[in-house]
């Protein structure tokens, strides 16, 4: 389907026609190669008194779109919302999670994650940057884990996981991850995501030894309501079938069919960058920074944060 930016005037005219003849907004969609979303967002928002007029819906559309442009100055006019950003921005918090907490919430004042994105980047907030994940801008492509080449004695592929792991509609199914120091440094991180809930654990490691990860996911799995554990081709994950669980492995090279445990890395990324020697990294720095992002109102979770959703429903026990 082809990917385009706006509707068109004439879009707007079709849309209307197939409306009165009771074309569902999937079905719009696909006469005019738009995504159901669009044509839902599109009725949704620019019809007026519940009627889809498609040139009220045009003129609306570009208004929308030209105020869009100052929204951000609202930030600077109004104290309360300036300083809500910002302690959201101490906290490590992104654009988006301090938008939705702030509808969550119900707060007096409100800006979308565009808004705060625009201000950060204008002259008066650009000072705040420095709060943000990362200054760059564009994704760094992603270079293959050469520990994934290691073959996994007994090892079970992904492929045979339960359906309640897969689409994630049951809690208690983890994905695992190392992160690991720099080069010349020693050890790294044990980290276990449950792939509902988001809800992530840490732990040091002394080495990169199957041993050594054996001892610290066993330690996690005491506090947590485990049913499953997903991991890569890693060789600090050769003991698998010591941990207590059901195992299963990613295909050789696809680290990404594991992606919300590779996220978490990068929100953990923040407190500990690469380059960082884990040897001089202590254990009660390593549970503030899961502690931080636990705490993260979160877009994909309603704006909750990981642990009351995972306190919630039994993964974490107290």
């Amino acid at each position: 389907m082809e990917n385009k930016q706006k509707l068109s005037r004439a879009e707007r005219l079709e849309i209307r026609i197939l409306l009165e003849r009771k074309y569902s907004h999937r079905a719009i969609a696909r006469a005019l190669g738009r995504s159901p979303n669009t044509i839902s967002y599109e009725v949704k928002e620019n019809s007026v008194n519940g009627a889809y007029d498609p040139l009220k819906a045009d003129r609306k559309a570009r208004t929308r779109k030209k105020d869009a442009k100052f929204q951000w100055k609202k930030i600077d006019h109004d104290t309360a919302l300036r300083e809500y950003i910002i302690a959201g921005l101490e906290k490590h918090w992104n654009p988006d999670e301090i938008s939705g907490r702030m509808k969550e919430d119900r707060e007096p004042f409100y800006a979308s994650k565009t808004a705060i994105y625009e201000w950060l980047y204008s002259a008066r907030g650009q000072i705040h940057c420095r709060h943000l994940y990362q200054a760059r801008y564009r994704k760094k492509p992603r270079k293959k884990n050469k520990t994934d080449r290691v073959m996994i004695p007994d090892r079970i592929s992904i492929t045979e996981r339960s359906h309640g792991a897969d689409n994630r509609s049951r809690y208690g199914h983890f994905e695992g991850d190392t992160v690991v120091s720099s080069r010349g440094g020693s050890g790294g991180m044990s980290v276990l995501l449950e792939r509902k809930s988001r809800f992530v654990s840490v732990r040091k490691l002394t080495s990169m030894s199957p041993s050594e990860n054996l001892l610290k996911v066993r330690d996690m799995s005491k506090t947590l309501h485990m049913k499953s554990l997903t991991l890569d081709n890693g060789i600090e994950n050769g003991k698998h079938s010591l941990f207590g669980m059901p195992t299963f492995f990613c295909d050789p090279y696809a680290s990404w069919q594991k992606g919300r445990v590779e996220n978490v890395n990068k929100m953990l990324r923040r407190y500990f960058p690469k380059g960082t020697d884990f040897a001089s990294v202590s254990e009660k720095e390593m549970d503030e920074a899961a502690r931080l992002v636990n705490k993260k109102p979160r877009k994909i979770l309603g704006y909750r944060s990981a642990y009351e959703v995972a306190l919630a429903n039994d993964v974490v026990w107290g």
